[in-house]
């Protein structure tokens, strides 16, 4: 916990500083371009911790005490008096087209950094583990078409997939929008057969299960052998005198083949005495432990507070897999990943607008910081689609059409093409009332929900 929380948190500050940055660069650089006099470029509100300004006439660069955000502040006749001379660069005085570049500029600046991000991904390549079918879960989507145990999932909806990642990924994604679903797997023979299968309905489960174990699939996994790698403090496995480096032989009589049969035999048995036969040292020993009650999404499970040390080398090269591409071949890939996942951030907010998909899918800053830290310890590929996704989902939100945000301004001077005329100022600050309500009560359940995954 605390090895994790001294990477999260920076790897957190340097992940929203980057992108609060990219994206208030964007807005300042148009509106120079424009010929808009920018007063100031902030990286965070209040206090300035930071300040730089080379003369009284250029902009000043500030980096303040809250990292929440940024903004950059221009000549505008609107906050306050403005001279003569300088009126032709004050930003209420521009045409139209250039104030909607200048607000585009932000998100646009979001969604290149994402391009770039994925581009960087693509060269590096993205490890994971091949497609391929470990176990099908009985009654499932997936058991009751011409899916089998050792296939491998070469395509989706005619989508190549590399690894067990991105094919779950493809799933999830088109479980969105459509009913049926194409998937091309490989036998071990490598002869390809087509399935079509009924996508599951979109609903309060939708994102905290993987596109692929909704089907009723898992992947197949190494033999991993039942040793123990850490036992968490208070737990079950600590109370009862597991040690890290105690081999599991036996539960209640029963040989135990590997670390995936313990977890299976300690899931079905929670509050139920489990009499354990272990190696340490050279010696057998037996001690007794009993699972903890785990409640997740309705299903109770048992839980003893133990884990294995899995380290890559005993994955066979035989499972692992990279998505990787030529420089050339990445852009286009890029270029199509972020299409893809934009599109999928849409879908998903609209479908909680609607009701489709539960609140509890919405993250705050503490889980943001938590997947910081876990992409950063899992290598530059992954950190660097990490960024990607929050690039990306800070442009798509900033362009829905709340006031406060750029898409509230782009929504204002629509009216304002429309009609001829900006709208009152009395219109435009009941708007932004509306907007900072809206704002705080996303924030609220967002920041609920990452006390809730830390806490409940």
């Amino acid at each position: 916990m605390v090895d994790n929380l001294l990477i999260a948190v920076p790897a957190f500050i340097v992940a929203l500083g980057l992108l609060i940055t990219i994206h208030e660069f964007g807005h300042y650089w148009v509106a120079r371009k424009v010929g808009v006099k920018v007063l100031r470029f902030s990286i965070g509100f209040g206090k300035p911790l930071w300040r730089y300004q080379r003369s009284e006439d250029d902009t000043e660069f500030v980096i303040a005490a809250i990292p929440l955000g940024g903004y950059v502040s221009m000549l505008d006749e609107r906050e306050g008096n403005v001279p003569e001379s300088l009126r032709d660069k004050a930003f209420n005085r521009q045409k139209i087209h250039h104030r909607v570049a200048i607000v585009l500029a932000g998100p646009v600046f979001n969604f290149i950094f994402a391009i770039f991000l994925y581009w960087m991904m693509f060269v590096v390549g993205l490890p994971g583990i091949k497609p391929v079918v470990g176990a099908i879960e009985a009654n499932s989507i997936a058991a009751e078409v011409d899916i089998r145990i050792g296939d491998q999932i070469v395509a989706v909806d005619g989508q190549a997939t590399a690894t067990w990642g991105a094919a779950s990924l493809e799933v999830l994604a088109k479980s969105l929008n459509q009913e049926r679903l194409r998937i091309t797997v490989a036998d071990e023979w490598q002869q390809t057969r087509e399935v079509e299968l009924t996508l599951p309905e979109v609903g309060d489960e939708f994102g905290k299960q993987g596109g692929l174990q909704r089907l009723g699939l898992t992947p197949r996994r190494p033999h991993v052998e039942a040793v123990i790698g850490k036992v968490l403090d208070n737990s079950p496995a600590a109370r009862s005198g597991l040690l890290v480096g105690d081999k599991l032989l036996a539960a209640d009589g029963q040989p135990i083949t590997g670390w995936i049969a313990w977890v299976t035999y300690v899931r079905d048995r929670p509050e139920q005495s489990i009499s354990l036969h272990v190696l340490r040292e050279g010696a057998e020993r037996t001690l007794t432990i009993t699972p903890e009650k785990v409640e997740e999404s309705g299903v109770s499970f048992g839980r003893i507070g133990a884990g294995v040390t899995l380290q890559r080398h005993t994955i066979p090269d035989e499972l692992l897999a990279v998505q990787q591409y030529g420089p050339f071949e990445a852009v286009l890939a890029s270029f199509n990943k972020t299409w893809d996942m934009s599109l999928m951030s849409l879908q998903i907010m609209g479908k909680m607008l609607t009701g489709q998909v539960s609140l509890d899918n919405l993250s705050g800053p503490l889980t943001i910081a938590q997947y910081a830290g876990y992409s950063a310890q899992s290598g530059l590929p992954t950190f660097l689609a990490f960024l990607a996704v929050i690039s990306l989902s800070l442009g798509v939100l900033n362009l829905l059409p709340i006031p406060m945000l750029d898409g509230g301004h782009l929504l204002y001077y629509l009216i304002e093409f429309i009609k001829g005329s900006p709208l009152s100022d009395e219109l435009q600050a009941l708007g932004l009332r509306i907007g900072m309500f809206c704002l705080l009560m996303l924030m609220s359940v967002a920041l609920y929900n990452d006390l809730i995954r830390l806490f409940g």
